[in-house]
Protein backbone atom coordinates (compact mmCIF):
# COMPACT_ATOMS: atom_id res chain seq x y z
CA UNK A 1 0.00 0.00 0.00
CA UNK A 2 1.35 3.51 -1.27
CA UNK A 3 1.69 5.87 2.23
CA UNK A 4 -0.48 9.20 1.47
CA UNK A 5 0.14 12.39 2.91
CA UNK A 6 -3.20 13.52 3.97
CA UNK A 7 -4.13 17.59 4.47
CA UNK A 8 -5.97 18.82 7.76
CA UNK A 9 -9.06 18.99 5.93
CA UNK A 10 -8.92 15.05 4.66
CA UNK A 11 -8.54 14.57 8.52
CA UNK A 12 -11.17 16.51 9.48
CA UNK A 13 -13.08 14.16 7.09
CA UNK A 14 -11.81 11.16 7.96
CA UNK A 15 -12.55 11.47 11.56
CA UNK A 16 -15.42 13.34 11.48
CA UNK A 17 -13.41 15.81 14.30
CA UNK A 18 -13.14 19.60 14.06
CA UNK A 19 -9.62 21.59 13.43
CA UNK A 20 -9.80 22.60 17.45
CA UNK A 21 -10.50 18.89 18.62
CA UNK A 22 -7.55 17.85 16.67
CA UNK A 23 -5.48 19.85 18.02
CA UNK A 24 -6.69 19.61 21.51
CA UNK A 25 -5.97 15.68 21.52
CA UNK A 26 -2.63 16.09 19.70
CA UNK A 27 -1.61 18.38 23.03
CA UNK A 28 -3.08 15.92 24.94
CA UNK A 29 -1.24 13.24 23.03
CA UNK A 30 -4.21 11.12 22.01
CA UNK A 31 -3.75 12.51 18.59
CA UNK A 32 -0.97 11.33 15.73
CA UNK A 33 1.32 14.80 15.39
CA UNK A 34 1.59 16.22 11.60
CA UNK A 35 4.91 15.90 9.71
CA UNK A 36 5.97 18.73 7.96
CA UNK A 37 5.72 18.49 4.34
CA UNK A 38 7.10 22.33 3.33
CA UNK A 39 7.34 25.89 4.14
CA UNK A 40 4.70 26.12 6.98
CA UNK A 41 2.32 23.15 5.36
CA UNK A 42 1.82 20.56 7.33
CA UNK A 43 0.10 16.87 6.64
CA UNK A 44 -0.97 13.46 8.55
CA UNK A 45 0.74 10.24 7.04
CA UNK A 46 -2.80 8.11 6.31
CA UNK A 47 -1.55 4.94 8.43
CA UNK A 48 -1.46 7.34 11.76
CA UNK A 49 -4.82 8.55 10.55
CA UNK A 50 -5.83 4.75 9.86
CA UNK A 51 -4.61 3.80 13.17
CA UNK A 52 -6.06 6.01 15.16
CA UNK A 53 -9.67 5.11 13.68
CA UNK A 54 -8.75 1.83 14.41
CA UNK A 55 -7.79 2.84 17.96
CA UNK A 56 -11.38 4.03 18.63
CA UNK A 57 -12.83 1.18 16.96
CA UNK A 58 -11.10 -1.29 19.56
CA UNK A 59 -11.79 1.02 22.91
CA UNK A 60 -15.45 0.53 21.44
CA UNK A 61 -15.71 -3.15 21.23
CA UNK A 62 -13.54 -3.21 24.47
CA UNK A 63 -15.48 -1.49 26.26
CA UNK A 64 -17.32 -2.80 29.42
CA UNK A 65 -21.20 -3.56 28.62
CA UNK A 66 -23.03 -0.90 30.20
CA UNK A 67 -20.02 1.83 30.38
CA UNK A 68 -20.84 5.03 29.18
CA UNK A 69 -19.44 7.25 26.85
CA UNK A 70 -19.23 10.49 28.19
CA UNK A 71 -22.18 11.47 26.72
CA UNK A 72 -25.50 12.70 27.91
Amino acid sequence: MTETILRREAVESATGLPRSTLYHFMKLGDFPKPVPIGGRAVGWLSSDIDAWIQSRREMRDNRPAGAQDGRR
